[in-house]
Protein backbone atom coordinates (compact mmCIF):
# COMPACT_ATOMS: atom_id res chain seq x y z
CA UNK A 1 0.00 0.00 0.00
CA UNK A 2 2.86 2.35 0.92
CA UNK A 3 4.64 1.50 -2.33
CA UNK A 4 1.46 2.27 -4.30
CA UNK A 5 1.12 5.58 -2.44
CA UNK A 6 4.73 6.43 -3.29
CA UNK A 7 4.30 5.40 -6.89
CA UNK A 8 0.99 7.23 -7.32
CA UNK A 9 0.94 10.09 -4.75
CA UNK A 10 -2.19 12.14 -4.46
CA UNK A 11 -2.52 15.34 -6.42
CA UNK A 12 -1.87 17.73 -3.54
CA UNK A 13 1.38 15.90 -2.69
CA UNK A 14 2.55 16.01 -6.31
CA UNK A 15 1.62 19.68 -6.66
CA UNK A 16 3.32 20.57 -3.36
CA UNK A 17 6.49 18.65 -4.25
CA UNK A 18 6.59 20.31 -7.65
CA UNK A 19 6.18 23.75 -6.08
CA UNK A 20 8.85 23.01 -3.45
CA UNK A 21 11.32 21.78 -6.06
CA UNK A 22 10.62 24.82 -8.23
CA UNK A 23 11.04 27.12 -5.24
CA UNK A 24 14.32 25.35 -4.35
CA UNK A 25 15.69 25.79 -7.86
CA UNK A 26 14.55 29.42 -8.15
CA UNK A 27 15.68 30.43 -4.65
CA UNK A 28 19.07 28.76 -5.17
CA UNK A 29 19.48 30.54 -8.48
CA UNK A 30 18.46 33.82 -6.82
CA UNK A 31 20.95 33.13 -4.00
CA UNK A 32 23.77 32.59 -6.50
CA UNK A 33 22.80 35.78 -8.38
CA UNK A 34 22.75 37.78 -5.13
CA UNK A 35 26.18 36.40 -4.15
CA UNK A 36 27.50 37.43 -7.57
CA UNK A 37 26.00 40.91 -7.16
CA UNK A 38 27.50 41.25 -3.67
CA UNK A 39 30.90 40.06 -4.92
CA UNK A 40 30.79 42.51 -7.82
CA UNK A 41 29.80 45.32 -5.48
CA UNK A 42 32.70 44.47 -3.14
CA UNK A 43 35.05 44.38 -6.14
CA UNK A 44 33.77 47.78 -7.29
CA UNK A 45 34.30 49.18 -3.78
CA UNK A 46 37.87 47.84 -3.77
CA UNK A 47 38.56 49.36 -7.20
CA UNK A 48 37.19 52.72 -6.04
CA UNK A 49 39.37 52.54 -2.93
CA UNK A 50 42.42 51.67 -5.03
CA UNK A 51 41.65 54.56 -7.37
CA UNK A 52 41.48 57.00 -4.46
CA UNK A 53 44.75 55.63 -3.10
CA UNK A 54 46.39 56.04 -6.52
CA UNK A 55 45.20 59.63 -6.85
CA UNK A 56 46.47 60.43 -3.37
CA UNK A 57 49.89 59.04 -4.12
CA UNK A 58 49.87 60.91 -7.42
CA UNK A 59 49.23 64.13 -5.52
CA UNK A 60 52.21 63.37 -3.24
CA UNK A 61 54.39 62.87 -6.33
CA UNK A 62 53.72 66.49 -7.26
CA UNK A 63 54.22 67.94 -3.78
CA UNK A 64 57.20 65.97 -2.37
CA UNK A 65 59.93 63.65 -3.40
CA UNK A 66 59.34 59.99 -2.65
CA UNK A 67 62.17 57.65 -1.96
CA UNK A 68 62.52 54.06 -3.18
CA UNK A 69 60.39 52.97 -0.23
CA UNK A 70 57.15 54.66 0.47
CA UNK A 71 56.60 55.71 4.04
CA UNK A 72 55.46 53.16 6.55
CA UNK A 73 51.97 54.62 6.35
CA UNK A 74 51.53 53.02 2.96
CA UNK A 75 50.88 49.42 3.89
CA UNK A 76 48.89 48.77 0.72
CA UNK A 77 50.35 47.10 -2.30
CA UNK A 78 51.62 50.05 -4.26
CA UNK A 79 54.28 50.24 -6.95
CA UNK A 80 55.46 53.31 -8.87
CA UNK A 81 57.16 52.93 -12.25
CA UNK A 82 58.76 55.44 -14.58
CA UNK A 83 57.96 55.81 -18.26
CA UNK A 84 60.30 52.91 -19.15
CA UNK A 85 58.65 50.50 -16.75
CA UNK A 86 61.35 50.55 -14.06
CA UNK A 87 60.30 50.45 -10.41
CA UNK A 88 61.27 53.68 -8.68
CA UNK A 89 59.27 53.26 -5.48
CA UNK A 90 57.16 50.65 -3.75
CA UNK A 91 55.27 50.11 -0.54
CA UNK A 92 56.59 47.67 2.05
CA UNK A 93 54.55 44.65 0.76
CA UNK A 94 55.83 45.25 -2.81
CA UNK A 95 59.54 45.81 -1.98
CA UNK A 96 61.84 43.68 -4.10
CA UNK A 97 59.03 42.60 -6.42
CA UNK A 98 59.44 42.72 -10.18
CA UNK A 99 57.55 45.42 -12.09
CA UNK A 100 53.81 44.85 -12.33
CA UNK A 101 52.98 43.97 -15.92
CA UNK A 102 49.58 45.49 -16.55
CA UNK A 103 48.58 47.61 -19.57
CA UNK A 104 49.03 51.30 -18.88
CA UNK A 105 46.14 53.66 -19.64
CA UNK A 106 46.23 55.03 -23.17
CA UNK A 107 43.81 57.89 -23.49
CA UNK A 108 42.50 57.96 -19.95
CA UNK A 109 44.53 58.77 -16.86
CA UNK A 110 43.37 55.58 -15.12
CA UNK A 111 42.79 51.93 -15.98
CA UNK A 112 41.34 49.25 -13.73
CA UNK A 113 41.17 45.51 -14.24
CA UNK A 114 41.94 42.02 -13.01
CA UNK A 115 45.17 40.08 -13.41
CA UNK A 116 46.42 36.71 -12.25
CA UNK A 117 50.01 37.32 -13.50
CA UNK A 118 51.06 39.77 -10.81
CA UNK A 119 53.87 38.94 -8.38
CA UNK A 120 52.38 40.25 -5.15
CA UNK A 121 51.70 38.78 -1.71
CA UNK A 122 48.30 37.85 -0.37
CA UNK A 123 46.59 36.13 -3.27
CA UNK A 124 46.70 34.57 -6.70
CA UNK A 125 44.58 37.06 -8.64
CA UNK A 126 44.48 40.80 -7.97
CA UNK A 127 42.44 43.85 -8.80
CA UNK A 128 44.81 46.40 -10.35
CA UNK A 129 44.37 50.15 -10.82
CA UNK A 130 46.95 52.08 -12.87
CA UNK A 131 47.06 55.86 -12.56
CA UNK A 132 49.17 57.98 -14.94
CA UNK A 133 50.87 61.04 -13.49
CA UNK A 134 52.87 63.54 -15.59
CA UNK A 135 54.00 63.37 -19.22
CA UNK A 136 57.18 62.71 -21.15
CA UNK A 137 60.31 62.02 -19.06
CA UNK A 138 58.44 62.96 -15.87
CA UNK A 139 55.68 60.39 -16.47
CA UNK A 140 54.98 58.10 -13.56
CA UNK A 141 52.67 55.07 -13.36
CA UNK A 142 51.18 54.39 -9.97
CA UNK A 143 49.99 50.76 -9.54
CA UNK A 144 47.68 50.01 -6.63
CA UNK A 145 46.71 46.38 -6.04
CA UNK A 146 44.38 44.38 -3.79
CA UNK A 147 43.56 40.66 -3.70
CA UNK A 148 40.44 39.72 -5.68
CA UNK A 149 37.48 39.04 -3.33
CA UNK A 150 36.54 35.38 -2.84
CA UNK A 151 33.21 33.69 -3.47
CA UNK A 152 31.88 34.84 -0.09
CA UNK A 153 33.40 38.27 0.47
CA UNK A 154 30.79 38.99 3.16
CA UNK A 155 30.16 35.70 5.01
CA UNK A 156 27.57 37.13 7.42
CA UNK A 157 25.42 38.45 4.60
CA UNK A 158 25.86 35.19 2.66
CA UNK A 159 24.75 33.23 5.73
CA UNK A 160 21.67 35.37 6.20
CA UNK A 161 20.77 34.98 2.53
CA UNK A 162 21.27 31.19 2.79
CA UNK A 163 18.83 31.06 5.70
CA UNK A 164 16.21 32.61 3.42
CA UNK A 165 16.20 29.56 1.13
CA UNK A 166 14.51 27.12 3.57
CA UNK A 167 12.18 29.89 4.72
CA UNK A 168 11.05 30.56 1.15
CA UNK A 169 10.71 26.82 0.43
CA UNK A 170 8.66 26.30 3.60
CA UNK A 171 6.33 29.19 2.81
CA UNK A 172 5.86 28.01 -0.78
CA UNK A 173 5.22 24.42 0.33
CA UNK A 174 2.72 25.44 3.01
CA UNK A 175 0.91 27.86 0.70
CA UNK A 176 0.75 25.31 -2.13
CA UNK A 177 -0.54 22.57 0.19
CA UNK A 178 -3.28 24.80 1.60
CA UNK A 179 -4.25 26.10 -1.84
CA UNK A 180 -4.34 22.59 -3.34
CA UNK A 181 -6.37 21.29 -0.38
CA UNK A 182 -8.88 24.11 -0.74
CA UNK A 183 -9.09 23.60 -4.51
CA UNK A 184 -9.55 19.83 -4.24
CA UNK A 185 -12.09 19.96 -1.42
CA UNK A 186 -15.03 20.20 -3.88
CA UNK A 187 -13.53 17.34 -5.89
CA UNK A 188 -13.53 15.20 -2.75
CA UNK A 189 -17.19 16.08 -2.18
CA UNK A 190 -17.98 15.13 -5.79
CA UNK A 191 -16.15 11.81 -5.35
CA UNK A 192 -18.00 10.95 -2.13
CA UNK A 193 -21.34 11.74 -3.75
CA UNK A 194 -20.53 9.63 -6.82
CA UNK A 195 -19.49 6.71 -4.59
CA UNK A 196 -22.92 6.80 -2.92
CA UNK A 197 -24.93 7.02 -6.15
CA UNK A 198 -26.28 3.66 -7.30
CA UNK A 199 -28.64 2.48 -10.00
CA UNK A 200 -31.56 2.89 -7.57
CA UNK A 201 -30.97 6.57 -6.77
CA UNK A 202 -29.81 8.12 -10.04
CA UNK A 203 -31.79 11.25 -9.24
CA UNK A 204 -29.00 12.39 -6.89
CA UNK A 205 -26.51 14.98 -8.18
CA UNK A 206 -23.03 16.05 -7.14
CA UNK A 207 -22.57 19.45 -5.46
CA UNK A 208 -21.54 22.32 -7.76
CA UNK A 209 -19.03 24.78 -6.23
CA UNK A 210 -20.20 28.42 -6.23
CA UNK A 211 -17.09 29.72 -7.98
CA UNK A 212 -16.77 29.50 -11.77
CA UNK A 213 -13.67 27.38 -12.29
CA UNK A 214 -12.63 24.04 -13.78
CA UNK A 215 -13.99 22.10 -10.79
CA UNK A 216 -17.40 23.74 -11.20
CA UNK A 217 -17.34 22.89 -14.91
CA UNK A 218 -16.44 19.30 -13.98
CA UNK A 219 -19.36 19.12 -11.53
CA UNK A 220 -21.76 20.45 -14.16
CA UNK A 221 -20.46 17.91 -16.69
CA UNK A 222 -20.88 15.10 -14.14
CA UNK A 223 -24.44 16.21 -13.40
CA UNK A 224 -25.21 16.42 -17.13
CA UNK A 225 -23.81 12.90 -17.54
CA UNK A 226 -25.96 11.71 -14.63
CA UNK A 227 -28.99 13.33 -16.29
CA UNK A 228 -28.30 11.41 -19.49
CA UNK A 229 -27.62 8.25 -17.53
CA UNK A 230 -30.87 8.57 -15.59
CA UNK A 231 -32.82 9.07 -18.81
CA UNK A 232 -31.00 6.16 -20.46
CA UNK A 233 -31.72 3.87 -17.51
CA UNK A 234 -35.36 4.98 -17.50
CA UNK A 235 -35.59 4.26 -21.23
CA UNK A 236 -33.91 0.91 -20.71
CA UNK A 237 -36.33 -0.05 -17.94
CA UNK A 238 -39.30 1.04 -20.01
CA UNK A 239 -37.86 -0.80 -22.99
CA UNK A 240 -37.37 -4.00 -20.99
CA UNK A 241 -40.91 -3.69 -19.65
CA UNK A 242 -42.32 -3.14 -23.15
CA UNK A 243 -40.26 -5.99 -24.57
CA UNK A 244 -41.48 -8.29 -21.83
CA UNK A 245 -45.06 -7.30 -22.60
CA UNK A 246 -44.68 -7.66 -26.37
CA UNK A 247 -42.95 -11.04 -26.11
CA UNK A 248 -45.40 -12.31 -23.52
CA UNK A 249 -48.39 -12.00 -25.84
CA UNK A 250 -47.13 -14.27 -28.69
CA UNK A 251 -45.53 -16.65 -26.20
CA UNK A 252 -48.79 -16.89 -24.28
CA UNK A 253 -50.63 -17.55 -27.56
CA UNK A 254 -48.17 -20.29 -28.47
CA UNK A 255 -48.48 -21.92 -25.06
CA UNK A 256 -52.30 -21.76 -25.13
CA UNK A 257 -52.50 -23.36 -28.58
CA UNK A 258 -50.11 -26.11 -27.55
CA UNK A 259 -51.92 -26.77 -24.25
CA UNK A 260 -55.29 -26.99 -26.04
CA UNK A 261 -53.85 -29.38 -28.60
CA UNK A 262 -52.37 -31.58 -25.88
CA UNK A 263 -55.48 -31.52 -23.68
CA UNK A 264 -57.83 -32.65 -26.47
CA UNK A 265 -55.77 -34.04 -29.35
CA UNK A 266 -58.77 -35.75 -31.00
CA UNK A 267 -60.89 -32.60 -30.97
CA UNK A 268 -58.11 -30.34 -32.24
CA UNK A 269 -58.09 -29.07 -35.80
CA UNK A 270 -54.38 -29.62 -36.49
CA UNK A 271 -54.05 -27.33 -39.54
CA UNK A 272 -55.85 -24.49 -37.76
CA UNK A 273 -53.71 -24.98 -34.64
CA UNK A 274 -50.52 -24.98 -36.70
CA UNK A 275 -51.60 -21.81 -38.49
CA UNK A 276 -52.24 -20.10 -35.14
CA UNK A 277 -48.86 -21.25 -33.87
CA UNK A 278 -47.22 -20.01 -37.08
CA UNK A 279 -48.93 -16.60 -36.73
CA UNK A 280 -47.68 -16.20 -33.16
CA UNK A 281 -44.22 -17.37 -34.23
CA UNK A 282 -44.19 -14.79 -37.04
CA UNK A 283 -45.18 -12.08 -34.60
CA UNK A 284 -42.47 -13.19 -32.17
CA UNK A 285 -39.92 -13.25 -34.99
CA UNK A 286 -40.95 -9.74 -36.08
CA UNK A 287 -40.46 -8.40 -32.54
CA UNK A 288 -37.05 -10.05 -32.22
CA UNK A 289 -35.97 -8.80 -35.66
CA UNK A 290 -37.01 -5.26 -34.79
CA UNK A 291 -35.21 -5.43 -31.45
CA UNK A 292 -32.04 -6.65 -33.16
CA UNK A 293 -32.32 -3.84 -35.71
CA UNK A 294 -32.60 -1.26 -32.92
CA UNK A 295 -29.65 -2.80 -31.07
CA UNK A 296 -27.49 -2.71 -34.20
CA UNK A 297 -28.35 0.94 -34.88
CA UNK A 298 -27.55 1.97 -31.32
CA UNK A 299 -24.32 -0.03 -31.17
CA UNK A 300 -22.82 0.94 -34.53
CA UNK A 301 -23.89 3.56 -37.05
CA UNK A 302 -20.78 3.14 -39.18
CA UNK A 303 -22.43 0.62 -41.49
CA UNK A 304 -21.28 0.11 -45.08
CA UNK A 305 -22.52 2.84 -47.39
CA UNK A 306 -22.94 3.04 -51.14
CA UNK A 307 -24.80 5.07 -53.74
CA UNK A 308 -28.47 4.01 -53.62
CA UNK A 309 -31.21 5.03 -56.06
CA UNK A 310 -34.31 5.65 -53.92
CA UNK A 311 -36.65 5.34 -56.91
CA UNK A 312 -35.33 1.87 -57.71
CA UNK A 313 -35.38 0.86 -54.05
CA UNK A 314 -39.03 2.00 -53.61
CA UNK A 315 -40.10 0.00 -56.67
CA UNK A 316 -38.36 -3.11 -55.34
CA UNK A 317 -39.96 -2.80 -51.90
CA UNK A 318 -43.46 -2.20 -53.36
CA UNK A 319 -43.19 -5.22 -55.66
CA UNK A 320 -41.55 -7.48 -53.07
CA UNK A 321 -44.91 -8.82 -51.80
CA UNK A 322 -48.63 -8.24 -52.32
CA UNK A 323 -50.33 -5.31 -50.54
CA UNK A 324 -53.82 -4.89 -49.15
CA UNK A 325 -54.16 -1.41 -50.62
CA UNK A 326 -53.26 -0.16 -54.08
CA UNK A 327 -49.78 1.37 -53.99
CA UNK A 328 -48.86 4.02 -56.57
CA UNK A 329 -45.27 5.23 -57.04
CA UNK A 330 -44.65 8.68 -58.54
CA UNK A 331 -41.07 9.59 -59.39
CA UNK A 332 -39.18 12.29 -61.26
CA UNK A 333 -36.40 9.86 -62.14
CA UNK A 334 -33.34 8.56 -60.31
CA UNK A 335 -32.81 10.12 -56.90
CA UNK A 336 -29.52 8.96 -55.43
CA UNK A 337 -28.26 9.09 -51.84
CA UNK A 338 -25.22 7.71 -50.06
CA UNK A 339 -26.23 5.18 -47.42
CA UNK A 340 -26.72 1.59 -46.41
CA UNK A 341 -28.90 -0.28 -48.92
CA UNK A 342 -30.30 -2.74 -46.38
CA UNK A 343 -31.00 -0.01 -43.82
CA UNK A 344 -32.76 2.25 -46.34
CA UNK A 345 -34.75 -0.73 -47.65
CA UNK A 346 -35.95 -1.48 -44.12
CA UNK A 347 -36.89 2.19 -43.61
CA UNK A 348 -38.97 2.31 -46.82
CA UNK A 349 -40.56 -1.08 -46.10
CA UNK A 350 -41.62 0.05 -42.62
CA UNK A 351 -43.21 3.23 -44.02
CA UNK A 352 -45.01 1.42 -46.83
CA UNK A 353 -46.19 -1.43 -44.58
CA UNK A 354 -47.45 1.07 -42.01
CA UNK A 355 -49.34 3.02 -44.69
CA UNK A 356 -50.74 -0.22 -46.14
CA UNK A 357 -52.11 -1.31 -42.74
CA UNK A 358 -53.84 2.03 -42.09
CA UNK A 359 -55.01 2.98 -45.58
CA UNK A 360 -58.63 2.66 -46.71
CA UNK A 361 -57.78 1.72 -50.27
CA UNK A 362 -54.76 3.59 -51.63
CA UNK A 363 -51.15 4.44 -50.78
CA UNK A 364 -49.08 6.92 -52.77
CA UNK A 365 -45.27 7.05 -52.66
CA UNK A 366 -43.65 10.18 -54.17
CA UNK A 367 -39.89 10.22 -54.80
CA UNK A 368 -38.23 13.50 -55.75
CA UNK A 369 -36.10 16.36 -54.52
CA UNK A 370 -36.96 19.28 -52.25
CA UNK A 371 -33.71 21.09 -53.00
CA UNK A 372 -30.77 20.21 -55.23
CA UNK A 373 -29.04 18.65 -52.22
CA UNK A 374 -32.08 17.05 -50.52
CA UNK A 375 -33.77 13.81 -51.53
CA UNK A 376 -37.47 13.63 -50.65
CA UNK A 377 -39.71 10.60 -50.16
CA UNK A 378 -43.39 11.03 -49.23
CA UNK A 379 -45.55 8.07 -48.17
CA UNK A 380 -49.26 9.04 -48.13
CA UNK A 381 -52.28 6.95 -47.17
CA UNK A 382 -56.02 7.70 -47.26
CA UNK A 383 -56.77 6.36 -43.80
CA UNK A 384 -58.25 8.17 -40.82
CA UNK A 385 -54.96 9.98 -40.13
CA UNK A 386 -53.30 10.77 -36.82
CA UNK A 387 -54.16 13.63 -34.48
CA UNK A 388 -51.50 16.37 -34.26
CA UNK A 389 -50.87 15.70 -30.57
CA UNK A 390 -50.03 12.04 -31.33
CA UNK A 391 -47.73 12.60 -34.30
CA UNK A 392 -44.52 12.47 -32.29
CA UNK A 393 -45.72 9.61 -30.10
CA UNK A 394 -45.92 7.26 -33.06
CA UNK A 395 -42.11 7.42 -33.33
CA UNK A 396 -41.69 6.18 -29.77
CA UNK A 397 -40.91 2.52 -29.23
CA UNK A 398 -43.85 0.14 -28.76
CA UNK A 399 -46.34 2.95 -29.32
CA UNK A 400 -49.59 1.75 -30.90
CA UNK A 401 -52.48 4.17 -30.88
CA UNK A 402 -55.78 2.73 -29.68
CA UNK A 403 -57.77 3.90 -32.70
CA UNK A 404 -55.45 2.04 -35.08
CA UNK A 405 -54.81 -1.21 -33.24
CA UNK A 406 -57.66 -3.07 -34.94
CA UNK A 407 -55.94 -2.37 -38.29
CA UNK A 408 -52.41 -2.82 -36.91
CA UNK A 409 -52.83 -6.15 -35.17
CA UNK A 410 -49.63 -7.50 -36.74
CA UNK A 411 -47.45 -4.54 -35.88
CA UNK A 412 -44.79 -4.52 -33.19
CA UNK A 413 -44.80 -0.81 -32.40
CA UNK A 414 -41.13 -0.56 -33.38
CA UNK A 415 -41.24 0.07 -37.12
CA UNK A 416 -41.54 3.85 -37.07
CA UNK A 417 -38.99 4.18 -34.26
CA UNK A 418 -36.54 2.14 -36.34
CA UNK A 419 -37.33 4.21 -39.43
CA UNK A 420 -36.54 7.51 -37.66
CA UNK A 421 -33.32 6.07 -36.23
CA UNK A 422 -32.23 4.98 -39.72
CA UNK A 423 -33.08 8.40 -41.15
CA UNK A 424 -31.06 10.18 -38.44
CA UNK A 425 -28.16 7.75 -38.92
CA UNK A 426 -28.06 8.94 -42.56
CA UNK A 427 -28.11 12.61 -41.54
CA UNK A 428 -31.78 12.99 -42.51
CA UNK A 429 -35.17 13.50 -40.90
CA UNK A 430 -38.51 11.68 -40.78
CA UNK A 431 -41.67 13.56 -39.86
CA UNK A 432 -45.45 13.06 -39.93
CA UNK A 433 -47.45 15.96 -41.41
CA UNK A 434 -50.87 16.77 -42.87
CA UNK A 435 -51.64 15.82 -46.43
CA UNK A 436 -50.96 18.62 -48.88
CA UNK A 437 -54.56 18.63 -50.19
CA UNK A 438 -56.06 18.67 -46.68
CA UNK A 439 -57.88 15.33 -47.09
CA UNK A 440 -57.85 12.68 -44.30
CA UNK A 441 -54.84 10.41 -44.04
CA UNK A 442 -51.25 10.37 -42.90
CA UNK A 443 -48.27 11.81 -44.78
CA UNK A 444 -44.77 10.68 -43.77
CA UNK A 445 -41.99 12.88 -45.19
CA UNK A 446 -38.44 11.52 -45.39
CA UNK A 447 -35.55 13.90 -46.19
CA UNK A 448 -32.02 12.64 -46.85
CA UNK A 449 -28.81 14.28 -48.12
CA UNK A 450 -28.72 13.72 -51.85
CA UNK A 451 -25.82 12.58 -54.00
CA UNK A 452 -25.86 14.69 -57.19
CA UNK A 453 -24.10 14.10 -60.50
CA UNK A 454 -23.28 16.59 -63.24
CA UNK A 455 -26.39 15.63 -65.23
CA UNK A 456 -28.64 15.94 -62.16
CA UNK A 457 -27.40 19.49 -61.49
CA UNK A 458 -28.93 20.69 -64.74
CA UNK A 459 -32.11 22.89 -64.39
CA UNK A 460 -35.57 21.29 -64.27
CA UNK A 461 -34.77 18.31 -62.05
CA UNK A 462 -36.07 19.44 -58.65
CA UNK A 463 -39.49 19.23 -57.10
CA UNK A 464 -41.18 22.55 -56.26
Amino acid sequence: MWQVALRHPEIRVRVTLSAVLSALVLSTALYVVLLAVVRRQVANDIVDDLSREGRRIGTLLHTETLGPRLSSAYVRRVQIQDGEGQVIAASRPMEGRPPVRFPAPEGDARRAGRSCKVDAPGGHCFLVVVTREGVGQDQRLVYTLAPEPGLLPRPLLAGLLALGIPVIIGLVGWGTWMSASRTLRPVEAIRRELDEITATDLERRVPVPPRRDEVALLARSVNATLDRLEKAVARQRAFVSDVSHELRSPLTGLRMELELALSAPDATDLPETLRAILDNTDRLTAVVDDLLALARLEADRDFARETVDLTELVDQEVLRRPRRAQVTVLSEGPVRVNGGRNELARLLTNLIDNADRHAESAVTVIVGTALPAIALVEVIDDGIGIAPEDRERVFERFTRLAEGQHRDAGGTGLGLAISRDIAEAHGGTLALTDRADGSPGARFVLRLPRTTSAQERSPGGSRP
